[in-house]
């Protein structure tokens, strides 16, 4: 008699991880991870490769309504910063935006392309630089890249808070017709206060 149990098995993507509530960062997902990457109810993914999608993970997207977002970044040259930069730039556009969540950032092993934009992620919520190359080291494991780390160091989060700081004015402005950004409050936890 087959055991049905077996098919009840979650397996989440190679080196997968939770970043924050809402962003989570793998590996490449197979088919065998479709089901794991179902119980996430995805909005979007974040793809770092140039490679093309493969057909069967578009249409697990397809069938999810998960919107698929690609930068593409190569993995075994030394990309230009200045293009890096503003690569990871854009990524980081879309990952701190809220409606995008919860979103999955993955590359082929989930190591440097991944671990660069989380790395920068980490900077822009004021994370020691030592905690930020530790959590990189982590999954990059002994093919932790010293250019990776350098590029890490080296990004200006003002370029963010820049493109934050413009938004907010466009939605603020100036005047009585004043347009607000909506922020949706279900998923913050609020903190609750005991007596002593």
């Amino acid at each position: 008699m087959k055991n049905d149990g077996d098919d009840d098995v979650l397996e989440p993507p190679i080196n997968f991880s939770m970043v924050e509530d809402g962003i989570f960062r793998s590996g490449f997902p197979q088919p065998s991870n479709f089901p794991f990457l179902k119980s996430l109810n995805l909005r979007s993914i974040i793809y770092l490769c140039p490679e093309p999608y493969p057909e069967a993970n578009l249409e697990f997207l397809r069938s999810q309504n998960i919107r698929l977002l690609q930068f593409g970044i190569e993995g075994k040259t030394e990309p230009s910063v200045s293009i890096l930069k503003d690569t990871i730039l854009e990524a980081l556009k879309i990952l701190i935006d809220g409606r995008n969540h919860p979103v999955l950032i993955h590359c082929k092993r989930g190591k440097h392309r991944t671990g660069c934009l989380v790395g920068c992620l980490r900077k822009f919520q004021n994370w020691c630089l030592s905690s930020v190359f530790e959590e990189y080291q982590r999954f990059a494991g002994v093919k932790s890249r010293p250019t990776d780390l350098r590029f890490i160091e080296g990004f200006d989060i003002m370029l963010l808070k820049q493109c934050l700081y413009s938004i907010i004015y466009q939605y603020q402005g100036y005047g009585s017709n004043k347009r607000r950004l909506l922020y949706r409050e279900e998923n913050l936890q609020k903190p609750q206060t005991m007596k002593v």
